[in-house]
C-alpha cells in the first residue's frame, strides 16, 4: 500500500536536540599588529558590551592573545597539579590555579600568575561527571567547574531553592565533590535553532521533516500542511507558516522562517554519517546512489530508480513527476531531505514498506519546488 509519510500524534517521535545555532568563538589575533587592526564592527561591539574605548579594545585583544599562548605552556608546566586558568581583564594577565606549591615556580616561569589551591582540575572535572549522572529537577539550572573558586558551582532557580527535589539534588551533589551553590532568576531555555534538513517540525497534530533550507525558509512536502498553517520546530516553538503548498497533483510546500530561527545549509547525518553540507542542486541520474534524512528513520541510502513517476497514493491522491528510489522511509519522514553527495535532490513524498523489511520511496524534485515559488537554495 502506498502512503505518504506524515505522522499523526500517537506514533513515536524521535526528536534530535540539534546543536545548530551554537555561538562562534572569536579566535585570538595572530599577533599584536593583527590586534591593532581592529575591525569597526568588533570595535563597536567591544565598546558597547564591555564599556571599552577603541584603544582599550585593541590592548585587551593583544593581552588575550598572549594569555592564550601562555595558557598552553602553563598547563604543561603544572602537569597533574593544573587547577584551571583564567584571564584577568584588570591586569591583562593569565592566572593559573595550581594544586599545591610544588609546581608553582615552573608555572610562573611561563609568564603566568599563580594561585595555589586545594583541588586539581582533574578532580573537579570528575565531580562534574558525577553530577552529570544525576537526574536534575527543573529547579536546578546548571553546574560547572568554577576555576576561580576552585569548586563545582551549581546554580538553582532562586524561587525553587527550597524545593525538596532541589535540596535532594544538592545533597547528592555535595557528596560528589566540592560544591558551591548559586542562584539564577529563572530557568534557562533555548532561544532559537537553525532549520536543518531531516529535523522534525509540527503542524497541528502532524509531524513531518524539514527538506532543505532556502533563503527565507525551508522546503518540504505539501501534504504536511496547507497554505497559512502554522509550524513549530522540534522544541515546539513557533517557526513560521506555510507560504505555499500543493497536494495532490504535486507534493511540495515551503515555510517561512522567523521568530529567532534561521536557515542552515545542512542535512542531518544523525550520527550515522557527518552532517552533510548542501552546495547545490545538480540533478543526479537514474542509477546514482542517493540518501535520505528524516526525523523518524534518520539516515538511509539507496539507488535512484526512476524519474517523472505518477503515484496513486491510498485515499485517492495522485501525484505526478515524482522520482522513485530504493530508499526506505516511515511515517514522520515526509518532507525530509534526499541528497546525492552534496547536491540537494528532493523532499520525501511517500512510498511503501518500512526500514525493517525494506521498501521504496518517492521524492518531489527540489528544483521544481524552487522554480515554482521563486526560491533560492541556501548553500554552503
Amino acid at each position: 500500500m502506498r502512503r505518504t509519510f506524515g505522522l499523526r500524534l500517537g506514533l513515536s517521535a524521535l526528536l534530535l536536540l540539534s546543536t545548530w545555532g551554537g555561538a562562534a568563538a572569536l579566535a585570538p589575533a595572530a599577533g599584536a599588529d593583527s590586534a591593532r587592526q581592529l575591525s569597526p564592527g568588533l570595535a563597536a561591539a567591544l565598546q558597547r558590551d564591555l564599556g571599552l574605548t577603541a584603544d582599550q579594545a585593541r590592548e585587551r585583544l593583544a593581552d588575550e592573545r598572549r594569555a592564550a599562548e601562555t595558557e598552553k605552556k602553563a598547563e604543561r608546566a603544572a602537569g597533574a597539579a593544573y587547577g584551571g586558568s583564567w584571564f584577568d581583564s584588570d591586569s591583562g594577565r593569565l592566572t593559573v590555579a595550581v594544586a599545591g606549591a610544588q609546581r608553582a615556580g615552573a608555572v610562573r616561569a611561563t609568564g603566568a600568575d599563580v594561585r595555589v589551591v586545594e583541588h586539581s582540575a582533574a578532580r573537579l572535572d570528575a565531580a562534574v561527571k558525577r553530577l552529570d549522572e544525576l537526574s536534575a529537577p527543573a529547579g536546578v539550572a546548571s553546574w560547572r567547574v568554577d576555576v576561580r573558586a576552585n569548586s563545582v558551582r551549581v546554580d538553582v532557580v532562586a524561587d525553587r531553592r527550597d524545593d525538596a527535589a532541589v535540596r535532594t539534588f544538592l545533597d547528592r551533589a555535595r557528596a560528589a565533590g566540592p560544591v558551591e551553590v548559586g542562584t539564577v532568576p529563572e530557568a534557562p531555555g533555548t532561544f532559537a535553532a537553525g532549520t536543518v534538513g531531516g529535523d522534525p517540525y509540527y503542524t497541528g497534530n502532524v509531524r513531518c521533516s524539514i527538506g532543505f533550507s532556502v533563503h527565507g525558509g525551508f522546503v518540504t512536502a505539501g501534504h504536511c500542511g496547507g497554505a497559512g498553517a502554522g509550524v513549530s520546530g522540534w522544541d515546539r516553538s513557533y517557526i513560521g507558516n506555510f507560504q505555499g503548498s500543493s497536494f495532490p497533483d504535486n507534493d511540495y510546500a515551503w515555510v517561512n522562517v522567523g521568530s529567532g530561527w534561521w536557515t542552515v545549509p545542512v542535512v542531518l547525518g544523525w550520527g550515522t554519517v557527518p552532517d552533510q553540507l548542501v552546495r547545490g542542486s545538480a540533478e543526479a541520474p537514474v542509477g546514482a546512489s542517493i540518501c535520505r534524512s528524516g526525523s523518524t528513520t534518520r539516515w538511509h541510502c539507496g539507488t535512484l530508480l526512476a524519474k517523472n513517476e505518477t503515484v496513486n497514493y491510498s485515499g485517492g491522491a495522485v501525484v505526478h513527476q515524482l522520482t522513485k528510489t530504493s530508499v526506505c522511509a516511515e511515517p514522520g519522514d515526509s518532507g525530509g531531505s534526499f541528497i546525492s553527495g552534496d547536491q540537494a535532490q528532493g523532499v520525501t513524498s511517500g512510498g511503501w514498506g518500512n526500514c525493517s523489511g525494506g521498501g521504496e520511496t518517492w521524492y518531489q524534485p527540489v528544483n521544481e519546488i524552487l522554480g515554482r515559488y521563486g526560491l533560492t537554495l541556501h548553500t554552503a
